[in-house]
């Protein structure tokens, strides 16, 4: 049967699949606290998920001296490092990815995560024979840039109009578009639902649920 839409299915891992968004807030808040810094607030720490690391570090505490952000960096490891085992897929996960993958749809990742990170988490829920490929933000530039949808097109041999990109954050939507994808925003991650629309997403889902219902309808 011929697709509807789209024949790649990219999605965010933080926040999207993983239910890490307040670990996350929790441990560049640590970093800070062990290197004597000033603590970014929730909002502050949640926005800036999704980006590379550095990225993150620079962007969520932009007015401290630039020799601590590789100490923020190795503390924040050192904190995420001690709970990344206690994390758990949000529910429903599991059944929509197998679901999609008995459908033959290319299933992807783009993150923001290290690529160490990245199979960590893979391998810890048991997922990593589920996607066709993933890109990490140590592999290429960070998000916002198109590069990580560019190349997971390039290696699966798919086309970025036939794509579509999820995520809990506006780097995700906009690196949707900066690549000419498309893009669904999920509202139970980190942004909040208004900066999401904003982007203009082709959909908004505010459970597991609800994106499933729409991928299995429309996608």
């Amino acid at each position: 049967m011929a697709r509807k839409q789209f024949d790649l299915i990219v999605f965010d891992w933080d926040g999207t699949l993983m239910d890490s968004t307040s670990t996350i807030v929790k441990c560049i808040q640590a970093a800070a606290k062990d290197l004597g810094l000033p603590i970014p607030r929730d909002d502050a720490a949640s926005h800036v998920i999704g980006l590379g690391l550095h990225e993150a570090m620079q962007a969520v505490m932009p007015n401290i001296d630039p020799a601590f952000y590789p100490r923020m960096v190795e503390r924040y490891r050192f904190h995420f490092l001690s709970k990344d085992h206690e994390l758990v897929l949000f529910d429903g996960v599991r059944e929509m990815l197998t679901e999609l993958s008995q459908e033959a749809y290319f299933l992807a990742v783009a993150t923001g995560k290290s690529r160490v990170g990245l199979n960590r988490s893979l391998n810890a829920v048991g997922l990593l024979s589920l996607f066709d490929a993933t890109r990490c933000a140590d592999e290429t530039f960070s998000k916002p840039h198109p590069a990580m949808l560019q190349e997971l097109t390039r290696e699966l041999g798919q086309d970025l109009k036939r794509t579509v990109m999820i995520g809990d954050t506006t780097h995700d939507l906009l690196m949707a578009s900066n690549a000419g994808a498309a893009g669904i925003a999920v509202q139970y991650g980190a942004h909040p639902h208004e900066q999401l629309s904003a982007c203009n997403p082709l959909y908004s889902a505010e459970t597991v649920a609800q994106l499933r219902t729409w991928l299995s309808e429309n996608a």
